[in-house]
């Protein structure tokens, strides 16, 4: 047995002590993805897979770096996560774990329904062809499509009744680009509508207690790109603007509690209670960055990818977390640099453990 899989099998024994399960846990974990490649002469060898921080502390959960996209059930007790474009679910501690999804298809993305028992992603016939949504049992089998169409559905969220998920829908437009607008379809198939109207792009659709928050304006990356936050009813009426200003605000998550909304601005990240009052700073963001951020559990932290657009930066991206009211960073997880010796890139997607009463 090389040293390598020696090493691997530690891991493994680690690992399945590493987060308990949703009832015994005092703390939510984060669980994220890494991948470390590093070249040994013509070979290249990746290292890395999903892991979980909890607090400060790291351990591995799994030990293929195809892994990524992790997903937490409602309980906290199972992972839904894909691996080289099929979906699988394990526990918490790395064990149990079962394939859900096989074949040529890429499949990505998944969220569990409120009630745990269904599994939502997108699914594409390659990289870069339109993605569809999909739904299966948490545990397998009852596999279908919930609005098959010929354009690209993406960006689900599903409600917080556990009955329709609201997504994205681009089609392509005239000018060779596309054009984005929201849509809502229950778990089932059935009841497909559209939800935003006007000329503009609507995107990044979540669910919150009174309805759907959402970004409008201009999709595309680059600088012609630009949005303000609004918010409607689940049934797209009344939709009206809840931020705005000269710089572009994009939406990251909604609380648990489905009562606040985090929000990039520029080079600040925000909260705001969603029905009324003025934006609370919680940290500085970097310039030149793309962000990703998470509510934990109580809304009392917030957990932070960004990536560079430099690539002269010094870090390419980090993860971090940081205290919501006392807008200070708290600890890095993760870094991946730039330069010579290994490289490492930290997965796009993260989720926070549910927790019934974490100090999260």
């Amino acid at each position: 047995m090389s040293f390598r899989h020696i090493l691997i099998s530690l891991f493994a024994a680690v690992a399945a002590l590493a987060i308990p399960t949703a009832a015994s846990a005092a703390t939510p974990a984060l669980v994220f993805s890494k991948v470390t490649t590093q070249r040994h002469g013509s070979e290249t060898v990746e290292d890395g897979g999903l892991f979980a921080a909890r607090g400060q502390h790291v351990s591995q959960l799994t030990d293929n770096p195809a892994d990524a996209e992790p997903a937490f059930s409602p309980d906290g007790d199972t992972i839904a996560f894909v691996r080289g474009g099929d979906l699988y679910t394990t526990r918490p501690d790395g064990t149990g774990e079962r394939a859900l999804t096989s074949g040529a298809e890429l499949d990505s993305r998944p969220q569990f329904s409120v009630d745990g028992r269904t599994i939502v992603f997108e699914r594409s016939a390659g990289p870069g062809a339109p993605r569809d949504l999909y739904a299966i049992g948490a545990r397998g089998g009852g596999l279908h499509a919930l609005a098959p169409s010929a354009a690209d559905e993406h960006e689900a969220s599903l409600s917080r009744n556990g009955k329709t998920v609201a997504f994205v829908r681009s089609t392509a437009d005239a000018r060779g680009g596309s054009r984005d607008a929201i849509f809502s379809v229950r778990l089932n198939g059935g009841g497909l509508s559209r939800l935003s109207r006007g000329t503009e792009d609507a995107f990044a659709p979540h669910y919150f207690a009174g309805g759907i928050v959402f970004d409008r304006g201009e999709s595309s990356e680059g600088p012609s790109g630009y949005s303000d936050i609004y918010a409607m009813a689940a049934d797209g009426a009344g939709p009206h603007k809840l931020v705005g200003g000269a710089s572009s605000v994009y939406l990251e998550d909604v609380s648990a509690d489905g009562r606040t909304m985090l929000f990039s601005r520029y080079e600040s990240l925000c909260e705001k209670a969603i029905a009324a009052g003025a934006p609370h700073k919680i940290g500085p963001l970097p310039t030149g960055v793309e962000t990703q951020a998470r509510f934990s559990p109580s809304g009392r932290q917030v957990a932070v990818r960004t990536e560079s657009y430099d690539s002269s930066s010094d870090s390419a991206q980090r993860l971090y977390t940081l205290d919501v009211r006392r807008g200070f960073e708290l600890g890095e997880l993760a870094q991946a640099e730039e330069g010579e010796g290994p490289s490492a890139e930290i997965g796009d997607g993260f989720a926070w453990q549910p927790v019934a009463h974490g100090a999260y």
